[in-house]
């Protein structure tokens, strides 16, 4: 693993401690890194309306498309205990809006740090909605 996946990765972490998941007590936390080498952040953050909750990664990516970035080098997701929680559909759905298929996606557990799993956009989701 490089050096640069595991920055990611502790940011993530880090970020996950911003979470506000009261109703499923699932932290979750992203780090995104851009073309240049900026990372932005995201947690989730629920509602008592499910359907309003945003997801960590979705969050990050937000971030990073409001400050006029569109081009991103990696994903760091840190979420879930024992199991890494991996990003849902509609946050692969929002990054292939940007990212193709050969982006990596990194992701661990919160309590298992050292247990890391690597996987491209493309291997999450096969098949993108394109217009």
């Amino acid at each position: 693993m490089s050096i640069e996946t595991e920055k990611l990765l502790a940011t993530a972490r880090k970020a996950a401690r911003n979470t506000y998941s009261p109703y499923s007590k699932f932290p979750v936390g992203a780090a995104l890194m851009t073309a240049r080498g900026k990372v932005f952040t995201g947690c989730n953050v629920e509602n008592a309306s499910y359907g309003l909750t945003m997801c960590a990664e979705r969050v990050a990516v937000l971030k990073a498309v409001s400050e006029g970035n569109q081009k991103f080098k990696a994903l760091a997701v840190v979420g879930g205990r024992g199991k890494a929680a991996r990003p849902c559909g509609a946050c692969l759905q929002v990054l292939a809006e940007f990212c193709g298929p050969d982006f990596p996606v990194s992701f661990s557990s919160l309590d298992k740090p050292d247990r890391i799993e690597r996987l491209t956009l493309g291997d999450l989701l096969p098949h993108t909605f394109k217009l």
